[in-house]
């Protein structure tokens, strides 16, 4: 009974709410992992969309507003959203807003997470390792780019062609990850970024750093970063790299 009296209720300090695309199994897993005592995380999921401008991202955001009406009877006090792609794709001013304005609460993105992580580090050139196709790198190298961030050197597995595809991402195993990330570092980059949310970082972010001897950080470490930070919790959390430990 005693313990009883003093145990409080789970997300006492905050209810984070996060949207990601329905074939995602890895962010819910490696969040869950390092949740700080006091915070909870609650997931909801919406579609991926191949090309969201083709309809001036219409449908993203209507399938946004449906995410975010799950969300709000969770009764979150933030929201994110975390995509890489699809954050990197749809201006952050409609996505956030659209988050804010349906779930009254602030929002973020794994995009803007992003930028805000290697701007703290004080990061201006970068190598980018991910699973996905040139195309696509290039895209999130020109993002980066718009926001001060030199993208030095990049590499995929071209992994995000299809469903099928898509769904190999999450079961990449975490040594082909930290060989991948390691094999893209360019000497003159002052960070190494892993990008997607289904990729397994959580496992090779701490090793790379000691490796490399340079910030490593990936799609979800700056997630939960941005996240944690803008929802008011100031933890510190270790083994994930110097962005979560000293920030």
């Amino acid at each position: 009974m005693v313990v009883l009296k003093n145990a409080k209720p789970i997300g006492w300090r905050s209810k984070i709410g996060v949207i990601v695309p329905p074939s995602n199994t890895v962010n819910e897993a490696e969040f869950n992992r390092v949740t700080p005592d006091g915070v909870s995380f609650h997931f909801t999921r919406s579609p991926l969309h191949s090309d969201p401008a083709a309809d001036d991202f219409t449908q993203m955001l209507e399938d946004v507003t449906n995410a975010m009406h799950d969300l709000v009877a969770c009764n979150v006090n933030f929201a994110t959203y975390a995509c890489t792609a699809g954050s990197m794709a749809c201006p952050s001013d409609r996505l956030l807003g659209k988050m804010t304005e349906i779930g009254n609460v602030p929002a973020n993105s794994t995009a803007q997470a992003i930028v805000a992580a290697l701007n703290k580090l004080g990061v201006e050139k970068i190598s980018m390792a991910s699973p996905y196709t040139p195309e696509t790198n290039e895209h999130e190298a020109h993002f980066l780019s718009v926001h001060g961030i030199d993208v030095l050197s990049t590499a995929g597995l071209s992994l995000n062609t299809s469903l099928k595809s898509i769904q190999k991402i999450s079961q990449v195993p975490p040594l082909d990850v930290f060989n991948h990330a390691r094999l893209v570092n360019h000497p003159n980059a002052e960070a190494v970024l892993i990008c997607c949310t289904d990729f397994n970082t959580f496992s090779s972010i701490e090793l790379l750093e000691n490796e490399l001897g340079k910030p490593v950080l990936s799609s979800n470490s700056a997630t939960l970063w941005h996240s944690l930070r803008n929802a008011g919790i100031a933890d510190q959390i270790n083994d994930l790299g110097t962005l979560l430990r000293d920030h």
